[in-house]
């Protein structure tokens, strides 16, 4: 018998399996759960959008695209982002189209970091930063943020953490769980921590279009001096219901996108062809059905935390992304053990908040990417569970 373990990557088998995919798949196995788990759209991709996807086929058109990306898509990129978020960045040489917002945060770390190199991170944060990190054998430093401030990164707490090792600062905002979002002058802050240094900002902001309020998403490339030291994410999968089209891109500096796209080249070539050609109409026609979608998630936000709130379980009011993030600390249980008991007894699947980091515990994440009569049904279960726990 091969003894594997031996032969496989240490590092590798040291990375726990996602606390996401873990419950989801528990879940999946069992009649009747209703599952508020996973962090994916309810709405199928708006038609004019599958309708582009067609006719690209139906022209033959499955052919490779250059490296970066089609240039018209990356046009339409730079259109997008300038429009929207007041951000210029060159198509010709300052965007890449990736499979997905995950391997533009991939290519980004693996571009910069040389092991021992830290990587910060706030948490509680998406749960394949810090494994992506280690697997460049980077030193994970994460930064807890609490509910007292929002859930936002302070910059008293990340200049507690910076160090002369520091390389790559995440900067998940919108936050996926806890939904918080860093208003402008908040972002100024950070920006005058990081002036004078050496850190690059990973800016993950596939959640830019879904936040809530008068106030829209600021982009922390937008404040003064950031954009040299920024590398943007986004995407098409959350603003326009398109996860399994895998499309998303980054931006930054022509530099720092020169080395990115080697190793796009060499471990992608280039992403689907199908899935550029249906996100150029996605971009030129379809600021009304993002506007439309982020509507509803309003409306279930505003539902969600409202009923949590009603039955005793703390929820801070999220402000973007479609998570809510209650607290489960009046219980007595630790997240994992609320999890597996809401979902056994009242088969209602929700995510320990320790699957976003140790800052997680006593929190879940319930995901609002689904229909009312769902949620509501859900959070009638929950309530009934909370009663029957306290006796």
């Amino acid at each position: 018998m091969i003894d594997y373990s031996s032969l496989l990557s240490s590092t590798v088998q040291d990375i726990p399996p996602s606390g996401i995919r873990r419950f989801f798949d528990i879940a999946n196995e069992m009649e009747g759960v209703i599952s508020l788990g996973v962090g994916e759209p309810d709405f199928k991709t708006p038609f004019a959008i599958r309708q582009a996807g067609i006719r690209s086929l139906e022209r033959g058109r499955t052919w490779y695209t250059a490296n970066a990306g089609l240039s018209e898509l990356k046009i339409e990129i730079a259109r997008y982002l300038s429009r929207r978020f007041t951000l210029e960045y060159n198509p010709k040489d300052e965007i890449i189209v990736t499979v997905g917002g995950s391997e533009a945060i991939d290519i980004c770390l693996r571009a910069f970091i040389n092991p021992g190199d830290e990587v910060l991170i706030p948490e509680p944060c998406f749960v394949a930063y810090a494994p992506i990190a280690r697997l460049m054998h980077a030193k994970v430093v994460p930064i807890p943020t609490r509910e007292e401030e929002g859930f936002k990164l302070t910059a008293d707490a990340l200049r507690s953490h910076l160090t002369d090792r520091s390389k790559v600062l995440i900067f998940p905002f919108p936050n996926n769980p806890t939904g918080a979002v860093m208003r402008k002058e908040e972002l100024e802050e950070i920006a005058e921590v990081l002036r004078g240094t050496n850190v690059i900002v990973l800016s993950d902001e596939i959640y830019a279009e879904l936040t809530y309020g008068e106030k829209k998403h600021v982009s922390i490339a937008s404040i003064e001096g950031m954009r040299e030291r920024t590398v943007l994410v986004n995407g098409f999968s959350k603003a326009y219901a398109m996860t399994g089209w895998r499309l998303g891109y980054t931006c930054a500096p022509a530099p720092i996108v020169k080395q990115m796209l080697k190793i796009h080249q060499f471990a992608i070539m280039c992403s689907p062809t199908t899935s550029q050609y249906a996100a150029i109409t996605a971009l030129k026609s379809c600021d009304e059905e993002i506007e439309k979608m982020a509507q509803e998630y309003d409306m279930r936000r505003r539902l969600c935390v409202e009923g949590f709130n009603r039955i005793g379980m703390d929820c801070f009011e999220a402000e973007g992304a479609f998570y809510v993030f209650p607290s489960i600390r009046r219980t007595g249980m630790s997240s994992e053990e609320f999890c597996q008991k809401l979902l056994y007894a009242k088969k209602v699947a929700v995510i320990p908040g320790t699957a976003f980091g140790a800052s997680g515990e006593g929190y879940v994440r319930v995901s609002y990417s689904y229909s009312v009569s769902y949620l509501a049904t859900a959070l009638a279960r929950i309530e009934e569970f909370i009663r029957e726990q306290k006796g």
